[in-house]
């Protein structure tokens, strides 16, 4: 069910886009932290699939095309469990007046709440979130792991230059059952060759703390709770 927070007297230029379903009860940290950075929101709520996980290509379409409908040029993608820097408010203006398709933000992957992983691969993810919605929506193959820019068929990604924190994986429990349920979405790793036992291997684990000037707000203080399907559904 799609649902929307738009502005009364204007048109929106840039709508945050999300979805949730068993990180629900996350939202209303994540709106904090977007407020200073978009115009309103549109949220997908998954919670009524059936499915252990639903379509993901099919909601994130959704997702723009009714952004574009509301008249936005562009969408900041996001999930429940992440946060931008308190940076991103000064450079929005910059990046929308810029000449790129997309702009991608450094992923950190959190390992406590001031603390992210830079080890190997954990220190180059990036994923591209800014999403200029002007020049259409495509459908791209697949229904995981799908890029945002994807979506839009973006051919000019350039760096916002700031990073997106990633929460789910500072709980040792939730790093087991991310790589479970991924096993099981995609256990010949079609969708990614790297496969997914690496989210819970810990082995040469180096952690960066988050500097003040980059930190995220509202504060983030871990609940311990799963954020997912468990590892082991009941028959």
């Amino acid at each position: 069910m799609i649902d929307a927070r738009l502005p009364s007297r204007r048109p929106p230029r840039v709508l945050a886009v999300f979805s949730f379903r068993h990180d629900a009860h996350l939202v209303p940290a994540l709106l904090r932290n977007i407020a200073p950075l978009v115009d309103g929101w549109i949220s997908f709520d998954d919670r009524a699939s059936q499915d252990l996980f639903s379509n993901e290509t099919t909601r994130r379409l959704a997702l723009l095309e009714a952004a574009r409908d509301a008249g936005a040029e562009w969408a900041l993608a996001v999930d429940p469990d992440e946060r931008f820097d308190w940076l991103t408010r000064f450079s929005m203006r910059r990046l929308m007046d810029g000449p790129a398709d997309a702009y991608w933000f450094r992923l950190r992957e959190m390992y406590s709440p001031r603390h992210f992983r830079t080890d190997g691969v954990w220190g180059r993810k990036t994923q591209a979130r800014l999403l200029r919605l002007t020049g259409g929506i495509v459908k791209p193959e697949g229904q995981l792991h799908v890029p945002w820019q994807a979506c839009i068929g973006a051919q000019r990604i350039e760096p916002a230059g700031h990073d997106l924190y990633h929460l789910k994986m500072i709980a040792p429990l939730r790093r087991v059952a991310r790589a479970d349920l991924y096993e099981r979405l995609d256990p010949e790793r079609r969708m990614q060759p790297m496969g997914y036992r690496y989210l819970a291997d810990d082995a040469g684990m180096a952690l960066q703390r988050v500097p003040l000037w980059r930190s995220y707000w509202p504060r983030h203080v871990d609940d311990g709770g799963l954020w997912m399907p468990p590892p082991h559904p009941s028959p």
